[in-house]
């Protein structure tokens, strides 16, 4: 289905991945990524972070590692911006992402944070993302949190089980730092992803879902 809204398959695909934290990219769309890089497209990531510190960069560094092994290539920015503090540096993450745009490829999809979103760094990245990219492709993942601002989806990408179990043992293999929180745990990564298979009917009864807020659908 991913493949059908992403036109032929032919030619190298653009995939630009937006995350206000470490760790949300692989958490909202990990295991679509890796089963986008698991086709024979050539696919070229630019992987952007925006909020890190020393000891979390090495993890995120680690983890974009693991979830590109199959990519084409991989640019990967990882920014120090402080966690939770992103609304207040509006100005400076703008200027950032106008520099994004610039200085990178065009994209032919992008995958960012959910617009309702109830982290307000998650939601200014949203923001940012919709007010610079105007002609785009834009798929918003959702992260699970204490917030419980879980929507209703409508685009849904199946995973194979064997996916859905490699996305959650690179987490962990990455992401040390995170092992002692309660919420970030397998059950709870594959509690979300059997619930969107369910939704979807999906055959291998795993997925991931995204918010798309506008779709060009050229028939010919």
């Amino acid at each position: 289905m991913l493949h059908a809204l992403l036109g032929p398959d032919q030619g190298p695909l653009n995939v630009l991945c937006l995350g206000a934290h470490c760790d949300d990219i692989e958490i909202g769309c990990g295991g679509t990524l890796l089963t986008l890089l698991s086709g024979h497209r050539a696919v070229h990531l630019t992987w952007i972070v925006f909020a890190s510190n020393e000891a979390r960069r090495d993890e995120a560094m680690a983890s974009a590692d693991l979830f590109s092994e199959q990519a084409a290539s991989i640019e990967l920015r990882i920014h120090e911006f402080r966690d939770g503090f992103l609304p207040t540096e509006q100005a400076r993450v703008k200027e950032t992402f106008e520099e994004i745009r610039r200085e990178t490829a065009a994209p032919d999809l992008i995958f960012t944070h959910y617009r309702h979103d109830l982290h307000q760094d998650h939601r200014l990245i949203n923001e940012l993302t919709w007010n610079t990219y105007r002609n785009h492709l834009i798929l918003e993942y959702e992260i699970p949190k204490w917030d419980g601002d879980l929507g209703q989806p409508a685009v849904f990408v199946p995973l194979s089980r064997e996916t859905g179990m490699d996305k959650i043992h690179k987490l962990h293999q990455a992401y040390a730092s995170q092992a002692s929180k309660a919420w970030f745990s397998e059950d709870l990564f594959w509690s979300l992803m059997r619930i969107r298979g369910m939704e979807c009917n999906a055959e291998s009864t795993i997925a991931e879902a995204f918010y798309c807020r506008k779709l060009r659908l050229e028939l010919r």
